[in-house]
């Protein structure tokens, strides 16, 4: 019986290693996808890269609307957020930045309470994400200070690169192929490449965020969050999803 065709094969597992690899990529893709109950294909891929994004979208979006109107944000600031500030006063120059954190920090434990509802995992990595959105979302809030929700992307993008090199050179284990390994069949010296490449990725988008996020004003990098470091990721999943594309073994023929 002949084996499965090589590029069968290839496509097969770039689709699942772009799925897989989506969901701990990008810090705001962090959010598992897994809750979405619905067909494979397309469609799927695309509504649980949606639901994954839902919570960077929905910051982009609040910082937006609370910008076109400063008075309106403010007082709305004011009343659901004053008792959270440490001195129980938003200055108008950080009612945009607290209504959006206020946001994603909802959102992102909605998230997570869907997927427990619906009695699915919540993977370490989400919990994490969960944690550190929590934190550096809630000291933006109480001290409206919004240098802590623009250290959130570097310190998550640092922390999966740190984890990716503590596993492989202190308790040697490959994560990425513990994430993709059922998907994709490559030699071991590709998967160590990966471990290698995906963390100079994570370090050095996480010291872009903060380059960014110290020299342009706020409105700026709001824009560059969902943009930049989404187009950026995308960008080098492509270029990697291509390179292993030409190491995938072919299954042998049975």
């Amino acid at each position: 019986m002949p084996g499965r065709p090589r590029t069968a094969q290839i496509d097969a597992g770039n689709d699942e290693r772009y799925e897989s690899m989506a969901q701990c990529s990008h810090p705001e893709v962090a959010q598992s996808s897994q809750a979405l109950v619905i067909p494979h294909g397309v469609n799927s891929r695309f509504m649980k890269l949606l639901f994954d994004l839902l919570p960077v979208i929905l910051f982009f979006v609040a910082y937006k609307l609370a910008g076109l109107d400063p008075e309106t944000a403010q007082a709305l600031a004011a009343r659901t957020l004053g008792p959270l500030v440490s001195d129980g006063r938003v200055p108008p120059d950080q009612a945009s930045i607290l209504i959006a954190t206020a946001v994603v920090i909802v959102v992102s434990l909605l998230q997570v309470l869907w997927l427990l509802a619906r009695g699915r995992k919540v993977d370490a990595m989400l919990w994490v994400s969960l944690v550190v959105i929590v934190v550096f979302g809630g000291a933006t809030i109480w001290l409206h200070d919004e240098s802590f929700i623009k250290w959130k992307p570097t310190i998550l993008y640092w922390l999966f690169a740190t984890a990716l090199v503590a596993g492989h050179l202190g308790f040697r284990r490959n994560l990425i192929k513990s994430v993709l390994g059922a998907q994709l069949d490559l030699p071991q010296p590709v998967w160590k490449r990966l471990v290698w490449v995906w963390s100079g990725f994570f370090a050095g988008a996480g010291a872009l965020n903060l380059a960014v996020a110290y020299t342009v004003p706020t409105a700026a990098w709001v824009n560059f969050k969902l943009f930049g470091l989404l187009g950026l990721t995308l960008t080098f999943m492509l270029v990697v999803g291509v390179w292993v594309s030409r190491h995938v073994k072919e299954a042998p023929d049975v």
